[in-house]
């Protein structure tokens, strides 16, 4: 069996079932940026992928599941029962199946592909996959995340118009404000103080998180473990 030589180690064989020829497309590495709350599509999130060695951004929108699922392995989280994604990773351990890499590989009338590269010592394969579920599945085994150039050139964000964009909101924000501010009378009452979560004990802290995790609220569990990591820096 021909072995790839390194220098084709970022690039992707495409292979189709009437065509035996072979074309190699550059690949891009791509790394999460961040995980929130769609505003376009209630009940989903946008999963933002960030182009390593560029300026370029490929939001994602995806299911609640699916979120949840990357963000309990991005926080490091782990759960009493085992996810759809961490079964995945145990059944392909246990028949010796390693996960090598995942590329997000076309898009289709607005539609993400993708495809998960997998080997079992002897054999490279790829399974057919929805974005979302390859990088849930391609963080449980800690491989790089891909993409191609026709993909991000579709799809991807420069970052000088993400930050354009910040800027003219900041402005507008800082008009409504300085509106704000002038309309101020001396009858409105102040603001009511916020509870500093410094009140609660740290133990405090530890029994909220392991209650959180008990009901699967990996959000909540998310926010407590990350005040408590506020606390040990401190």
């Amino acid at each position: 069996m021909l072995r790839p030589f390194p220098y084709f180690a970022h690039f992707h064989i495409l292979r189709t079932s009437k065509f035996t020829k072979t074309l190699l497309v550059k690949k891009i590495p791509l790394e999460i940026l961040g995980l929130s709350s769609s505003q376009s599509q209630s009940g989903s999130f946008a999963l933002i992928l960030g182009e390593k060695t560029g300026n370029r951004r490929l939001p994602i929108i995806i299911g609640m599941f699916e979120a949840q699922s990357i963000a309990i392995q991005i926080e490091k989280i782990n759960p009493n029962r085992p996810l759809t994604h961490d079964l995945f990773k145990s059944f392909a351990e246990q028949v010796h199946v390693a996960v090598l890499e995942v590329l997000i590989s076309d898009l289709k009338e607005g539609v993400f592909y993708s495809k998960i590269v997998c080997s079992d010592g002897a054999t490279t394969f790829e399974l057919d996959s929805r974005p979302s579920d390859a990088i849930a599945i391609g963080l449980r085994f800690g491989v790089p995340i891909f993409t191609v150039e026709s993909v991000l050139s579709e799809a991807g964000i420069i970052l000088s118009d993400l930050d354009e964009n910040a800027e003219d909101s900041d402005d507008d924000e800082d008009d409504d404000d300085e509106d704000d501010d002038a309309g101020l009378g001396a009858d409105k009452p102040a603001p009511e103080p916020r509870e500093p979560s410094g009140q609660v004990p740290v133990d405090e802290l530890t029994k909220m998180l392991a209650q959180a995790i008990d009901r699967e609220d990996y959000e909540k569990a998310a926010k407590i473990r990350d005040e408590l990591d506020k606390r040990k820096d401190s």
